[in-house]
């Protein structure tokens, strides 16, 4: 990789993190139950990659700032495995299946909602 790749990368990366920090200290959502933010996140980050990946593009410069840096630094997986760590140990069964279904099953049909969106507005 040049020093433009690293570039790209820690632009990306910076600006990814700062909306992360951003969102999780600054919004909460009710939609029939409580949203937490890392899901919140965690949801656009799936829809900002479905219309991402819509468009196809296949510049590196792109993919360094966009795919790796700034959705790899704004998504949370790891956030995401410690609140599933911390429901079991706690026993919070019925929590620890709605938050699982929340990211997963709603992470996946953001991305398929922002891919399609994309796909029906694009002639």
């Amino acid at each position: 990789m040049n020093i433009n790749s690293y570039v790209f990368l820690f632009i990306g990366s910076a600006f990814g993190l700062i909306l992360r920090i951003f969102i999780e200290n600054n919004f909460k959502i009710k939609i029939g139950f409580s949203l937490n933010n890392t899901s919140l996140v965690n949801l656009l980050a799936s829809l900002l990659l479905g219309v991402l990946l819509a468009f196809n593009q296949t510049n590196k410069d792109f993919f360094l700032l966009f795919y790796i840096g700034f959705l790899g630094c704004f998504s949370t997986f790891s956030s995401f495995i410690y609140q599933l760590f911390y429901l079991l140990q706690t026993r919070q069964f019925v929590r620890l299946f709605l938050h699982y279904f929340e990211v997963i099953i709603l992470s996946i049909l953001f991305f398929y909602l922002g891919y399609y969106l994309v796909k029906i507005f694009q002639v």
